[in-house]
C-alpha cells in the first residue's frame, strides 16, 4: 500500500500542467500590445496552476508599428507567435486565425485595449478545468464611458437577436473568454465565411459559465469601431443566425396586399350605391405609393443580404491571407505531416 500511494504522489508531480493559448487580434494597436504582454505575463507568474502558455496575436493588417513590436517580443520570448495578414480582413478572421494557431489545451480570446481584464483568467480557468462548464465567457454589467447613443443602440440588437435568432445572445457578452479543446474544435469545425462569432459560440452549445465585470476604458490607442461598422456588424450577425427577415418581408407584403383589397372593394361599393368617387386626393396617393415602393425595395434590400452571403460561401476564397509570420504555422506543420 505505501509503494501504491507513492507512485500515485510521483504521477501527480509529474503531470503536465495545461497549456493555455491566448488568442490577440490586433489592428494598429502598438501602444496596447506592451501593455497587454506585461499585465498577461504579471497575471500568470502569480497564478500556480498556469506554467504553460503563449501568446498567439494576430496583426489585422495594421497600418501602424503594431508588426514591428510583435517581431519585438516574438524574439524575447518564445511563448509569444505571431501572424501578419496581408491585408486587414477584419477581427472575425483574427479570431478564426487565432484559433486554428493555438496548440493549448484551453484558449483564451480577447483584445489588445486591455479592455478585458487579464486578472479574470485564472478564475475562469478554474470554472472550465474542474470539467463541469466548457466555456467560461465574460460580460459587461455596466457600460459606463460609452457613448449613450451607442449604448442604446447595443441593446436594441442584443433584444432583436434574442427575439429572431434561435440562440441565445446575452446581453453584453464579449469575445473574452475562456474555452476547451473540445469547444475549440467545434468552432473550428464551421467553416462559414461569414462568420459572426457572438453568434456562433452559443449556436455549438456547451456548458458556459457568465463572469460579470464594469466596463473598463482603453489604456491606450483608439476604438477602430465607428457606429457605421456596428450597425453593419449587427445586421450581419442577424442575418447569419436568422431568416426571420425574410419572413416579416413577406408579412409586410401580404398585408399590404389585403389593405389593398379592402380598398378596392370599399371603391366599388360607393360606385355601386351611386356614391361619388372623390377624385381628388393625389397626397394621399403619392404616400401610398411611396410607402409600398418602400417596403418592395426593403424586401428586396432582406433578400439581397441573403443572396450575396450565399455569394459569398459559393465561392470559398480562404477567410484570411497571411503575409508573415513568427515561425511554422499549424496549418503548414498538418500539411507536412500529411506530406509524409
Amino acid at each position: 500500500m505505501p509503494a501504491q500511494s507513492a507512485v500515485v504522489t510521483d504521477n501527480a508531480v509529474m503531470r503536465k500542467a495545461p497549456m493555455i493559448s491566448l488568442v490577440v487580434p490586433c489592428f494598429n494597436e502598438e501602444a496596447s500590445v506592451k501593455l497587454l504582454y506585461e499585465e498577461v505575463l504579471n497575471v500568470m507568474e502569480k497564478n500556480e496552476g498556469v506554467t504553460d502558455f503563449e501568446f498567439v496575436f494576430i496583426d489585422d493588417g495594421s497600418h501602424d508599428s503594431t508588426l514591428n513590436e510583435l517581431r519585438k517580443y516574438a524574439a524575447l520570448d518564445s511563448r509569444v507567435r505571431y501572424l501578419s495578414f496581408s491585408r486587414n480582413f477584419g477581427k472575425e478572421a483574427a479570431l478564426f486565425a487565432g484559433l486554428s494557431e493555438a496548440a493549448g489545451d484551453f484558449v483564451v480570446t480577447m483584445d489588445a485595449d486591455l479592455q478585458d481584464p487579464p486578472s479574470l483568467i485564472p478564475e475562469m480557468l478554474r470554472a472550465v478545468r474542474g470539467g463541469e462548464y466548457d466555456c467560461a465567457a465574460t460580460r459587461r454589467v455596466t457600460r459606463k464611458g460609452e457613448p449613450l447613443i451607442r449604448s442604446f443602440f447595443a441593446r436594441c440588437f442584443y433584444y432583436l437577436m434574442a427575439k429572431v435568432a434561435n440562440i441565445e445572445v446575452v446581453d453584453g457578452a464579449r469575445d473574452f473568454r475562456l474555452m476547451s479543446r473540445v469547444y475549440v474544435d467545434a468552432i473550428l469545425s464551421l467553416e462559414e465565411r461569414n462568420r459572426f462569432s457572438k453568434g456562433i459560440f452559443p449556436w455549438v452549445g456547451f456548458k458556459t459559465k457568465w463572469f460579470e465585470y464594469e466596463n473598463r476604458r482603453r489604456l491606450a490607442g483608439t476604438t477602430k469601431w465607428s457606429f457605421w461598422k456596428l450597425i453593419i456588424y449587427a445586421l450581419n450577425g442577424i442575418v447569419a443566425f436568422s431568416s426571420k427577415p425574410l419572413a416579416i418581408a413577406s408579412v409586410m407584403g401580404i398585408l399590404i396586399f389585403l389593405a389593398s383589397l379592402i380598398l378596392i372593394a370599399a371603391i366599388v361599393f360607393r360606385k355601386i350605391t351611386g356614391h361619388s368617387v372623390n377624385v381628388d386626393g393625389w397626397a394621399s396617393t403619392t404616400c401610398i405609393i411611396l410607402f409600398t415602393s418602400g417596403i418592395q425595395l426593403f424586401s428586396v434590400g432582406v433578400l439581397g443580404q441573403y443572396l450575396a452571403k450565399a455569394y459569398t460561401e459559393v465561392k470559398r476564397r480562404p477567410h484570411y491571407i497571411i503575409r508573415e509570420s513568427s515561425g511554422k504555422t499549424r496549418a503548414t506543420e498538418r500539411d507536412s505531416s500529411l506530406g509524409g
